[in-house]
């Protein structure tokens, strides 16, 4: 079967750096004025030599982003059912090693949760739970999503990679988005940091979102957590990726998410330093590669970044959010990781409105409910 490992292998013994030194600023300004680019010259726009050129960049991809999508954003939230986990990643709070509460929510615990999130407005939720099929199977998810679809018309899922056949029984259910993170391309430093439990496959976590796609999904959201390895590769890769599920499946919607390391319990520190003015250059390289992907910019990111951001082809964003398990009602559960930007819905939508943007609370409604 053709899978993107496929892809994956092309680069396993490409010279980056080799590839970025023979470039020059005249090749990236070039790029930039063209309408189409190949994997290479995404490569080029994620170089060194681009960062002279962010200012050109960041006008085309503006462009790009309001002839594709209009000044607007959805917002979204995160709902964490369950924190229990079998894997031990060195760099997550749910490592089944760290002493933390471990908690699932019961279908009132859900309804509960649902109704305060469902308050503030919001249609668009992502549930999330540990990695754990034990303690969270297929049929615990299939039955939180028909509490949650009482409240939200789009449900999105972040859990353990699934079968074909069990992302067919969760759409089945009502969800019609996935989010799945590779967490790092690099197939070394993936081993490294996932010593043990299930998520030491990488493949089956790699062809996860190429699942979900058969299995009809409508909305597909990759990348990498950026900290653990090369940020330029992870990017290039990630990008790669999603432009491999895109040509692959166009009837499926296919965006990236570009988080960054933050502190949590474990305390494991990023293996590399991401700055600001990287996350915007892989920002806006991935929209001129692909200027129709979506873009999601979470949480993790300050409020103020998350602010200057927004006219710079990002296309979804988190509000009133929260990373403990039944955390909007119980105010004591301990989060995932901390967030940055603690802003509500109503205070994400006013600072969207001073920028020019809508604020889209719902864009996708099941009509038939079979």
């Amino acid at each position: 079967m053709v899978s993107f490992i496929d892809e994956i292998l092309k680069y396993q013994e490409f010279d980056y750096a080799a590839f970025f030194n023979q470039l020059t600023d005249a090749d990236v300004q070039r790029i930039i004025q063209k309408d189409r680019l190949s994997v290479f010259d995404y490569l080029s726009l994620l170089s060194p030599v681009a960062e002279r050129h962010l200012e050109a960049m960041a006008q085309k991809a503006h462009r790009l982003t309001t002839q594709h999508f209009g000044k607007t954003m959805l917002l979204f939230t995160p709902m964490y059912l369950a924190n229990y986990c079998v894997n031990q990643c060195l760099y997550c709070g749910f490592n089944v090693k760290n002493k933390l509460q471990r908690k699932k929510l019961t279908m009132d615990e859900v309804a509960a949760e649902a109704a305060i999130v469902a308050a503030t407005g919001l249609k668009h939720l992502l549930i999330l739970t540990g990695e754990s099929s034990q303690q969270t199977p297929v049929s615990y998810i299939e039955e939180c999503i028909h509490v949650l679809k009482k409240y939200f018309s789009c449900i999105g899922i972040e859990v353990y990679p699934l079968s074909e056949e069990e992302y067919r029984q969760v759409i089945a259910a009502g969800a019609d988005g996935l989010t799945i993170y590779q967490e790092v391309y690099d197939q070394e430093t993936y081993s490294e940091l996932h010593p043990a439990g299930p998520k030491r496959n990488y493949q089956y976590r790699l062809d996860a979102p190429e699942r979900a796609c058969k299995a009809g999904i409508r909305t597909v959201n990759i990348g990498a957590l950026l900290g653990l390895n090369d940020w330029r590769t992870e990017a290039f890769l990630s990008g790669l990726h999603a432009d491999y599920l895109q040509r692959k499946y166009p009837e499926v919607e296919v965006s990236i998410s570009p988080p960054r390391m933050r502190p949590h319990i474990g305390g494991y520190p990023p293996k590399v330093i991401v700055n600001d003015k990287n996350l915007v250059q892989y920002m806006l390289a991935y929209r001129l590669f692909m200027p129709r992907g979506g873009l999601t910019v979470s949480t993790r990111e300050s409020a103020e970044l998350r602010d200057r951001l927004v006219k710079l082809g990002v296309t979804k964003m988190s509000a009133g959010v929260c990373t403990a398990v039944g955390g909007r009602a119980d105010t004591e559960s301990v989060g995932q990781f901390e967030i940055s930007d603690d802003r509500s819905v109503r205070e994400m939508a006013s600072m969207l409105y001073a920028n020019g943007y809508q604020p889209v609370y719902k864009d996708w409604q099941v009509l038939i409910d079979e």
